[in-house]
């Protein structure tokens, strides 16, 4: 037990310095907590996936949940009014383009279309915790940074919505994409709606809440709650919470007049401090669940590996290929910039565990080949990660020399303090 909890709070301070590191040296944090996951597990042996049990499963599911509560509160609606275009066509191409080329492989490697298309929702989307930090230090158009950051936050909740509809359908024996499809939006409907419902009733109470002693932990309690209540209606839990978060979030577009009459108090928004417990709250589930994930890592399984590797290159080739077409009226380095951001994260491997998890629950297989589907999830994110740090890390280089101006071609010698400069840049 002592060595356990020694190794618990020596892993917070190294996250918080990976985190600094990211910002400084733009080596993204999750891989190097999935590099201390696979110290301590495939490496070293001393922590196996059997040992993390029953424990997992309801981790994967609070970390779900408060990354879509997170994502809502920080998801601005002026935002999303002033870039939609832009969005609207990244992002949807990109996730049905992603989602159709990971099926594809899937099925042509074996697997049947109803697990082929559950690892392409699984993978579709991109990791906003890795994607918004990395892109507020590139050089690219206000506008491209905008649309980036929208596109990595609402493509993990698309990837979410889809995944756990056809979960649903299959779990149901319903198979047919239009009812799939209705079942997508009526869920996602109801769940929006009975959330938004939440937020406006919170909003009203909030100011009173904060009165109470010891009310800061009240707010993610009351998560918890509509979570559950949507579940029991089989509505989706993580949907709900997501509306939750942005009427929270964006308190001015719900002040409506009969709204107010409703309320004896005015609506009020979460404060800074509230906002920063809850993203403490994330920071602390995405280092326990990345490090979760390097124990998992299947390294004894080379299928699974190579799977992962051949799925994740088709990936960017197929970024690349949309790029080129959607964006060719865009500066190069930026369309250089939207092409390479893909990694994956936290909620693909939140997903990930899912329908082995629905499999053990039900208790007969629901889902076929859910533990390969797992690894192969782990692996996709794995590589990844690698691939967009290498390439954003080449990128910099590039734009960094670009920056640096020439020498005189006129003069005899170089321009005063050139050496100096080009040094100086390639350090940072």
């Amino acid at each position: 037990m002592a060595a356990t909890l020694i190794f618990l709070g020596v892993l917070i301070f190294l996250s918080h310095l990976f985190s600094a590191l990211f910002s400084k040296k733009r080596i993204p944090d999750v891989l190097l907590l999935l590099a201390i996951g696979i110290l301590v597990g495939p490496v070293m042996g001393w922590v196996t996936p059997n040992d993390l049990g029953q424990f997992g499963n309801v981790f994967s599911s609070l970390t779900l949940l408060f990354i879509l509560f997170d994502s809502g509160v920080d998801m601005s609606i002026n935002a999303l009014r002033s870039s939609w275009r832009g969005f609207v066509q990244v992002t949807f191409l990109s996730f049905i383009l992603s989602m159709i080329t990971v099926a594809t492989i899937a099925h042509s490697l074996g697997y049947g279309w109803e697990s082929s298309w559950l690892l392409g929702s699984m993978v579709a989307g991109t990791a906003a915790a890795i994607v918004i930090p990395l892109v507020k230090q590139m050089k690219v158009s206000e506008y491209t940074a905008t649309v980036l950051s929208l596109e990595s936050a609402l493509s993990a909740v698309l990837g979410i919505v889809v995944t756990l509809s056809l979960m649903d359908s299959i779990k149901s024996g319903n198979t047919n994409m239009g009812a799939i499809l209705g079942g997508v939006i009526s869920s996602v409907f109801m769940s929006l709606i009975l959330g938004a419902v939440a937020g406006i009733v919170w909003a009203g109470v909030l100011d009173r809440i904060r009165k109470l002693r010891n009310s800061m932990f009240l707010t993610p309690a009351f998560v918890f709650v509509l979570y559950g209540i949507a579940e029991g209606l089989a509505y989706s839990g993580p949907i709900a919470a997501l509306a939750f978060g942005i009427v929270l979030g964006n308190i001015d577009y719900f002040e409506f007049s009969f709204i107010k009459k409703m309320h004896s108090h005015r609506m009020t928004a979460l404060e800074p401090n509230e906002k920063s417990f809850f993203k403490e709250l994330v920071f602390v589930f995405k280092t326990f669940f990345f490090v979760n994930i390097g124990v998992c890592m299947p390294f004894n399984n080379g299928t699974a590996l190579v799977y992962g590797l051949i799925i994740t290159v088709a990936l960017f080739i197929v970024r690349f290929i949309l790029l080129a077409i959607v964006g060719r009226n865009n500066e190069p380095n930026d369309r250089l910039v939207v092409s390479m951001m893909i990694p994956k994260g936290l909620a693909s491997a939140v997903l990930a565990s899912m329908p082995e998890q629905l499999n053990n629950t039900m208790g007969y297989v629901v889902i076929p080949h859910a533990t390969m589907l797992k690894y192969i999830t782990y692996s996709i994110i794995f590589f990844s990660i690698i691939i967009t740090s290498l390439l954003v890390l080449l990128t910099r280089r590039r734009l960094v020399m670009e920056e640096i101006p020439p020498a005189d071609p006129v003069a005899t010698k170089e321009v005063p303090g050139q050496e100096e400069k080009k040094e100086q840049a390639l350090e940072n």
